[in-house]
């Protein structure tokens, strides 16, 4: 080492003395924040938390209506405490509609493995009605990757493939960040999205290059609060225990 660097050297140590004299001399209460206090929340093993917006209980979709037109009951069956696509129905949404949140939600596909890649098991669950989180049975059923169950629908592949067998349920956590754009329609900032299969990380605060497309290319145009969007694909995939925050 020269002189210059050696100078410098002590000089950093020097000037760091009075610093870390201070912290010495401060007391453990100089650094506790008391306020604002975290409200309580009640959380239950097999049921939503308490301060969750139940989007279904187990017995009605009086929470959700027909994507066609928006306000039609949506017509997807109820039984046992779930529900299931009624093929040609069409996709049913939330009546409410979200921005920033976490999403709880429970699936099923079919216990009669009917087709493969994309035709088996196959619906969808949409963030503000764009962005597809991909519902599929991929238990030993290989297709594209950016297509199986859980990921971001032709964008992100999942970490791992966490699926159950056919027939068994299967959870999906999801934390999802709106995209913001300024007052001029410019995107901000990207959608980001974190999904647990199963309790397993699939997807770590990823970033989406707009709405997930079947076709082309994916591109951001302004947009608003959305709701929960679910997909008919033909497929008789069950869902129960559906519940959100919003964060």
């Amino acid at each position: 080492m020269n002189m210059k660097s050696f100078i410098s050297a002590g000089m950093v140590a020097l000037l760091a003395v009075p610093a870390f004299a201070q912290q010495q001399k401060m007391k453990p209460e100089e650094t506790e924040v008391w306020e604002p206090e975290p409200r309580v929340v009640t959380t239950y093993p097999d049921r939503a938390p308490s301060d969750a917006i139940v989007l279904f209980d187990g017995t009605s979709l009086d929470q959700w209506v027909s994507k066609k037109d928006g306000s039609s009951p949506a017509e997807w069956a109820v039984s046992n405490g779930a529900f299931t696509v009624v093929r040609g129905k069409g996709d049913i949404q939330t009546k409410q509609e979200f921005s920033d949140y976490q999403l709880h939600v429970e699936w099923r596909s079919p216990t009669e493995i009917v087709g493969e890649s994309q035709g088996r098991g196959n619906s969808g669950i949409f963030m503000q009605g764009l962005y597809e989180v991909q519902v599929l049975d991929s238990y030993n059923n290989r297709t594209y990757s950016n297509g199986q169950a859980a990921s971001l629908y032709k964008q992100r592949i999942p970490l791992v493939n966490a699926t159950k067998p056919p027939g068994e349920w299967q959870t999906y956590d999801i934390i999802w960040t709106a995209p913001r754009f300024n007052a001029d329609g410019i995107l901000i900032s990207k959608a980001r999205v974190t999904v647990l299969h199963n309790g397993v990380l699939v997807q770590n605060n990823v970033e989406l290059d707009g709405p997930t497309e079947y076709i082309g290319i994916p591109k951001y145009k302004a947009h608003g609060p959305g709701p929960i969007v679910l997909q008919d694909h033909g497929n008789p995939v069950s869902f129960r225990n559906i519940w959100i925050r919003p964060l």
